[in-house]
């Protein structure tokens, strides 16, 4: 059985910044039936935002950041939040992908930030790196 995950987006910056390590690997894993991806409206803004910011820290060019969130929008599951119960961690933008991995019902949150997500286990959400991710599914080629 596939299991449900909500990508933070410092995880997609990672995997923008560099072809090393987990996060790349992961964001190369997406739609490939190894996982479903859950992404709502505020949370791909919040990509393109973030990943708009370092456009000249990184080898892509704008239009290539724009077709990698284009793939990610869809082969994502999309949702439209209707329950806010914030504020509920310390950043509202993590109380955004938190709300997200609810409504979602996503099995795992992958993050850099495992601390800022305390309490995620009240909802059955399991919070995890990108590696510790990875090895949970049996990695990624």
């Amino acid at each position: 059985m596939k299991c449900g995950v909500v990508i933070d987006t410092n995880v997609l910056i990672s995997a923008l910044r560099s072809k090393r390590g987990a996060s790349y690997r992961l964001l190369m894993g997406i739609g490939q039936g190894h996982f479903d991806i859950n992404i709502s409206v505020p949370l791909a803004l919040e990509y393109e935002k973030s990943a708009k910011k370092i456009i000249d820290e990184i080898k892509l060019s704008s239009e290539d950041i724009d077709d990698v969130l284009d793939y990610i929008c869809s082969i994502a599951r999309p949702w439209k939040i209707f329950y806010l119960w914030r504020p509920f961690l310390k950043d509202p933008k993590d109380d955004m992908v938190l709300e997200l991995a609810v409504a979602s019902k996503s099995d795992f949150i992958v993050t850099y930030n495992k601390k800022d997500f305390e309490g995620a286990g009240h909802f059955g959400v399991k919070v995890v790196t990108a590696n510790e991710f990875l090895k949970k599914i049996g990695g990624l080629q």
